[in-house]
Formats: structure tokens, sequence, C-alpha cells
């Protein structure tokens, strides 16, 4: 089993960064108004609802390679690169931090799935091809939402 200090490093930093994402997404959950309100709505539950799957998929992974999830908010506020946000209430402001929380994201995955590879820890490495292929996708959605 690998026990790589640096892949339970990486992946605290990307669980941190899934923490402050759902609570964002929670935020324009809650606080979406306007004539796109019962689609976005509906979406951003969606986002919220994956986004705890993938956290809880993550801590196990880091449990799995026999590291400590950091389980705090402090740690995750102290340790995340994406920015908690307040009081969006429109469409347009929320899917542009959720396209911008993604792209983030996704290169932090692409950094871990590399580093995986080059210690040949193939769970690891899996789990983020997976995140990556579902997230781009996803991203290309929420972009030709804004167009």
């Amino acid at each position: 089993m690998v026990n790589n200090k640096e892949i339970i490093e990486k992946l605290n930093s990307l669980l941190s960064d899934f923490q402050i994402y759902y609570q964002n997404l929670r935020g324009f959950h809650w606080n979406i108004q306007g004539r796109e309100f019962f689609e976005l709505h509906a979406k951003f539950e969606e986002l919220y609802n994956d986004t705890a799957v993938k956290i809880d998929d993550i801590a196990e992974r880091i449990l799995t390679v026999e590291g400590t999830p950091i389980h705090a908010f402090e740690d995750y506020l102290s340790t995340a690169e994406i920015k908690p946000v307040k009081n969006v209430h429109d469409g347009e402001t929320a899917v542009k931090t959720i396209i911008d929380n993604l792209q983030s994201i996704i290169a932090k995955e692409k950094d871990i799935k590399e580093t995986a590879g080059s210690l040949d820890d193939g769970g690891t490495e899996d789990q983020m091809s997976a995140f990556i292929e579902e997230q781009e996708k996803t991203l290309w959605m929420y972009k030709a939402w804004l167009k």
C-alpha cells in the first residue's frame, strides 16, 4: 500500500478545495434568485450532492493510503486554494464561480494524477481520472450555459 506524504498532502489540499466548493454550491442553491431560479436551484443541488460523494471518496482514499483526512473548517480554510463566496443571488455570478472553482479543482486533480502515476499509486490515479472526466463535461456544460 502506498504511504506517501506527498500524495496525502495533495489529497488533503483537494479535500479542502472540495469542502469550500461544496459550501459555495450550498449558498448558490439557497440564495439563487431570478428567472433561472428553478433551473439553477435544481442544478446546484445536483452539484452539491455529487460533491458530497466526492468529498467522502477523497477522505476514504486518504485513509486507504494510510493518511488522516483533515476535518476542521479552519484547516480547510487555511489549506484550500478555492475561496468562499457569500451572498451570490444571480445565476451568472454563481455559474462563473462554479467554472472558476472547477477549473482550479481539475488542475489540482491532474497534478495529483501525475504524482500518483509516478509513485505507482494506481488507485489514486484512477480516482483522479474518473473525477477529471466527469468534471470536464460539467465544466463544458456550465460554460455553454453562459453563452
